[in-house]
């Protein structure tokens, strides 16, 4: 029977330094060391997701579960989720993480009922809310798992069957209602099954509209309630479905545009995801920002060789140095954080390696955080690129962009111009950014 006992330790991992080589003790992480003005763990504000950690048994497409964790057998699926609570909280003790995230059915077994399901969710959040009163931890985000059930083989908002967009809907109301009671600081939404296997049996401006109306219907809910954070979707190009509707930031940025929920709705942006999309991570958040939207990150990695969603750990220090230079520039997370959408893999059975992988790519983070840091006093990426642009910052050239010059009276001024190429100097600036990482 599964317990807190689950893990060998009782000590939270704590900072020992560069030196060290012990793997549940963090060499970069030092949680209270000042980061451009703010402690290093609000800027990096991490997540342990409830779904990877507690509820993945280790399967793949070719081979069943290799866990074997002691909550996943043997008793009751609502005293079993109660037995993972106490080992989820535990770790969480030990990891000394400010926040987790969860799916609605990560936590709570489905019933045979939609009422049977809100029940079961009721009582777990009962155990959250109790947990949560004398630990540190606070609720990330919380979101409802609109895809693995058949139901939703053909979508959840955009279904071709309004039974199961009512149906959807109900979830939903049940997971951001226990999200706001957790005093959670996001609720997302993921659309793994909105989108299409073929054009033959999409009606794909139906589709659109029924999401469209859906997030719609939520945004006017979550104001209702008076839930304070922001919604937000998270984007990916493909699986489980060959075409998804949240394809990348640009295009759900042309979807909030649309739909008018620029306002309420941001992203929550994945490395993996993104990869998938044909982008690098930094220009998911590049754009996120750029285009005002920005929330949240998952914070995970890919495997270059493959093709797919591989949800392994974050470890590259030099990719997540240029993201969080970004999120620096702006200021950094305002309700998001790094959730670890992240699973160790199927032959790492131990218990430790749940920390040991979270301790990990913490410090790898930690990094970054502070290769950004540096970058930024010592001017290294934003100096030059401010010089590329510099000509922009002439009175007549601003008077072109701010619309006091016509069309007719750019083309009359160019007649005088022999513009020159100048070098984008790519080189350089990558062997800056090494000097960093």
């Amino acid at each position: 029977m599964a317990s807190a006992s689950f893990f060998d330790r009782s000590a939270p991992v704590v900072f020992e330094g560069a030196e060290s080589r012990d793997p549940l003790a963090f060499r970069f992480y030092d949680k209270d060391r000042m980061v451009m003005g703010k402690r290093m763990e609000d800027h990096l504000r991490f997540s342990v997701a409830y779904w990877h950690s507690f509820t993945w048994p280790g399967g793949d497409p070719f081979g069943g579960e290799t866990f074997n964790r002691p909550w996943m057998h043997g008793g009751g699926a609502l005293e079993l989720a109660k037995k993972k609570a106490d080992v989820a909280f535990e770790m969480f003790r030990l990891l000394d993480v400010p926040f987790f995230a969860f799916h609605d059915v990560d936590v709570a077994p489905e019933g045979d009922s939609l009422q049977e399901s809100n029940d079961n969710l009721k009582v777990i959040t009962d155990i959250f809310e109790e947990k949560m009163q004398s630990e540190k931890v606070r609720l990330l985000w919380g979101t409802a798992n609109l895809f693995s059930n058949r139901r939703y083989m053909a979508g959840a908002a955009t279904n071709p069957d309004p039974d199961v967009f009512t149906y959807a809907v109900g979830q939903v109301k049940a997971a951001i209602d226990a999200t706001h009671r957790l005093g959670g600081a996001n609720y997302v939404c993921w659309g793994g099954r909105e989108g299409y296997e073929t054009l033959l049996n999409t009606d794909m401006k139906r589709e659109y509209d029924q999401l469209g109306r859906f997030m719609s219907m939520l945004v006017d809910y979550k104001h209702k309630i008076g839930f304070a954070g922001p919604i937000l979707i998270e984007p990916k190009p493909k699986e489980p479905t060959k075409h998804q509707y949240d394809y990348d930031v640009a295009t759900v940025y042309a979807f909030l545009q649309k739909y008018d929920l620029t306002a309420d709705v941001k992203l929550n942006i994945e490395q993996n995801h993104a990869i998938l999309a044909g982008h690098s991570f930094d220009h998911e958040v590049k754009l996120a920002f750029a285009n005002g939207i920005f929330g949240s990150l998952d914070i995970n990695r890919g495997d270059d060789l493959l093709g797919w969603d591989t949800d392994q750990f974050a470890m590259d220090v030099k990719e997540m140095a240029l993201v969080f230079h970004e999120m620096l520039k702006h200021g950094g997370f305002s309700t998001g954080g790094l959730n670890f959408d992240a699973k160790i893999r199927r032959q790492s059975i131990d218990p430790d390696d749940l920390l040991i992988a979270h301790v990990a790519s913490m410090d790898a983070c930690a990094r970054g955080l502070l290769a950004a840091e540096a970058m930024l006093k010592d001017e290294a990426l934003t100096g030059p690129l401010e010089a590329r642009y510099a000509g922009w910052n002439e009175p007549g050239n601003k008077a072109m962009l701010a619309g006091e010059m016509s069309l007719e009276q750019i083309a009359e001024r160019a007649l005088s111009l022999d513009p020159q190429p100048k070098s984008g100097r790519q080189e350089l600036l990558e062997g800056i950014v090494n000097r960093y990482v």
